[in-house]
């Protein structure tokens, strides 16, 4: 048996990177799949049939994660069209990198909607439906910025920081009704993003990481897949660093 048999799972932000690795990967493990992302384009579209190419029934939903209104009609198509909801990840994320003195109020209010907005939209409009089910769990992907700070980087880290303390908390509200919320603290991963960084940048970045390379979308993917599933049914209030032990 599958860990994730039967299982509706709903992922954000899904339609490349990170997203689409977990995905994929929940498919594998016999989830039904239900995505979002901004644009119906040709990542969107081909996601699709991958997905049900393992047998599985699979959705892509055009909608922005940072609108209130567009993410409660989204989880209400799904709901419609899976009947239930039992994982939902909230996976899409932006950044606008610059130094606090150059960053524009723009850059911020964006990252800040798109990254932690969009988690308060997903996990309110979703969890009606958990609650009715007794059951439920939530993922947030967080990331080790969140945990460390870095410069360059103060509207990314206070998204990811901010959602830590989102998790923690409605870890507790809502364990009473057996729906769990976990936070997971990727590092350095490869995907389209940080393949455009300069090789001699990368080879620095890797150099700091105790296991000497970076981590791929699947590492993440995998562990999403766990705490998905009913193995986990124990763990609640959590951040999960997938970072190699480069934050310890």
């Amino acid at each position: 048996m599958k860990l994730l048999d039967g299982k509706v799972v709903l992922i954000t932000g899904a339609a490349r990177g990170i997203g689409r690795a977990i995905a994929l990967s929940c498919a594998q493990a016999g989830a039904n799949i239900a995505f979002t992302d901004m644009n119906a384009d040709d990542n969107f579209t081909s996601l699709e049939k991958e997905l049900a190419s393992f047998g599985v029934k699979a959705k892509g939903y055009v909608s922005n994660a940072a609108d209130f209104s567009s993410t409660e009609k989204t989880v209400e198509e799904v709901v419609a069209d899976f009947e239930r909801i039992d994982v939902l990840v909230n996976n899409a994320g932006i950044t606008r990198d610059a130094l606090l003195m150059r960053m524009s109020e723009e850059q911020w209010d964006l990252v800040i909607n798109v990254n932690l907005k969009s988690v308060y939209n997903l996990t309110k409009a979703v969890q009606r439906t958990m609650l009715k089910q007794r059951s439920g769990s939530i993922i947030n992907m967080s990331s080790v910025v969140g945990v460390s700070g870095n410069a360059g980087q103060s509207n990314y880290s206070a998204s990811k920081a901010g959602l830590i303390g989102f998790t923690k908390s409605i870890a507790q509200e809502l364990g009473p009704r057996n729906i769990r919320a976990n936070a997971i603290a990727p590092g350095f991963i490869e995907t389209e993003m940080t393949k455009a960084i300069p090789e001699e940048a990368r080879q620095a970045w890797t150099e700091k990481i105790p296991l000497r390379r970076a981590g791929q979308a699947e590492d993440v993917a995998n562990l999403v897949v766990f705490l998905g599933s009913d193995m986990s049914s124990y763990i609640s209030g959590q951040v999960i660093n997938v970072c190699g032990a480069m934050l310890t």
